[in-house]
């Protein structure tokens, strides 16, 4: 099923209609979809180089409200509706561990390293912040730095190095990017460690 998903929406690439399927894309992957936008979005960006940073700017922007509307239904309907996709999703069992072992702070943390790599992935993160209720001020700004972040990273080198790159983006970013994060949330952790700060414990 997950390969289907992945061929049908890459071949949205290809409609009259593809900036509207990446808007909805990038707003349902925030909370209901598997497939992230960057799947639609680099062969658009490869098509009409032009239009890169325009493609870019949908996408952060359907990302963002559609992170937001993860969020209230996490905030408001967690047990009616967020679960649900949860466990439809297999990702209920990594929500409850993400509840359980973190606090606020690390949170904060999980949103901006979900934004740049799906680290964890975004749906999960944005539902959780509504459950716990984080600053919805803070959720959105980090929804827009992570998000904005990694499509106009990938507006960039679309311009600058085209169809070589994609393949290098397809097969080898979201490794470099999971580290990234992953080295992100070390350096946070042993900088609170060496600074005193308490660390939220399972």
């Amino acid at each position: 099923m997950l390969r289907a998903l992945y061929d049908w929406t890459l071949s949205l690439a290809a409609r009259k209609t593809a900036e509207i399927w990446l808007a909805l894309i990038a707003f349902v992957e925030s909370s209901i979809f598997l497939i992230p936008a960057d799947v639609l979005y680099l062969p658009m960006a490869l098509a009409r180089p032009e239009r890169a940073y325009r493609y870019a700017m949908v996408a952060t922007v359907a990302s963002v409200l559609g992170g937001i509307a993860g969020y209230f239904l996490g905030y408001l309907a967690y047990d009616a509706l967020a679960k649900p996709i949860l466990v439809f999703y297999g990702k209920l069992d990594e929500f409850e561990q993400l509840r359980q072992c973190t606090g606020e702070d690390t949170i904060m943390l999980l949103l901006v390293t979900s934004g740049l790599a799906h680290l964890p992935p975004i749906k999960v993160v944005t539902i959780l912040a509504g459950v716990v209720q984080i600053s919805f001020g803070f959720f959105v700004l980090s929804c827009i730095i992570a998000r904005g972040a990694r499509f106009m990273a990938l507006a960039w080198a679309m311009r600058r190095y085209g169809e070589p790159i994609r393949h290098f983006i397809e097969k080898r970013l979201g490794l470099i990017a999971g580290l990234a994060a992953a080295i992100l949330i070390g350096l946070y952790f042993a900088a609170k460690y060496l600074g005193g700060g308490a660390l939220t414990a399972c």
